[in-house]
């Protein structure tokens, strides 16, 4: 039996498979900040701290080869190119020895941005929903599955604005890695399938206007393009 809502259901986030007409669908996402060594550096932060955790609407999903409008109340929007890691199984205190058997996949993705905003709220030590949390702020492109790729763990990623290299790392320059997130993760809240995790961003994080061509890549799990628009009004 149907449930009789109030009103209409809102649609159910997904991204697209790789090679296949399926798709999954997104539950939360979690975001991992400060998690490459010289990122921390280029925003100046503590390095000797460990990475914290954020959230994203599951309808700030955007799919690969979309027009991602230029957000409202921002005059910085950066770009953030991530390894997306979408799980099959969660739990609660997840051993680090079983977390890649919690995962179905991974993708590329990019953590878009209102650095203005974001810094104005940290600097009020108020949360960065504002700066992190908008509208069509989680483009992601098509999911690779574990089955077929493994667990990418040395592999380059990098992000190119109108064809010019801006961020250019590797997935071993991870403070924590995947399998370590997810145990960390899971310890604060209880893991689920439909769950995705953007893992963090490497040094060359910059501003982006409308125009602007974000090509992202990483090595073995595939790439996300998405094109900065005008304003929505």
């Amino acid at each position: 039996m149907s449930a009789d809502y109030v009103i209409p259901a809102p649609p159910q986030p997904v991204i697209a498979v790789a090679g296949s007409s399926k798709v999954y669908p997104v539950r939360r996402i979690w975001c991992v900040g400060r998690n490459y060594i010289e990122h921390i550096r280029e925003m100046g932060q503590d390095e000797r701290l460990p990475p914290f955790y954020f959230a994203k609407p599951a309808d700030a999903i955007v799919a690969d080869g979309s027009t991602v409008p230029y957000p409202s109340l921002t005059k910085d929007m950066h770009h953030e190119v991530e390894l997306v890691v979408a799980l099959k199984s969660g739990g609660r205190n997840i051993p680090v020895g079983q977390a890649n058997d919690c995962v179905y996949g991974y993708a590329v993705g990019i953590d878009l941005t209102r650095r203005d905003l974001q810094i104005a709220s940290r600097d009020l030590k108020r949360p960065w929903e504002i700066g992190k949390a908008f509208d069509h702020s989680a483009p992601c492109g098509a999911i690779k599955p574990a089955a077929e790729i493994g667990h990418p763990k040395d592999a380059r990623i990098a992000l190119s604005c109108n064809g010019q290299i801006r961020q250019d790392g590797n997935l071993n320059q991870m403070i924590w890695n995947v399998p370590e997130i997810i145990a960390d993760l899971s310890k604060m809240v209880e893991l689920a399938p439909g769950d995705i995790i953007m893992t963090g961003t490497p040094a060359g994080v910059a501003a982006t206007v409308a125009g602007d061509k974000l090509e992202c890549s990483v090595e073995g799990v595939g790439t996300c393009t998405v094109t900065i628009g005008q304003p929505l009004k």
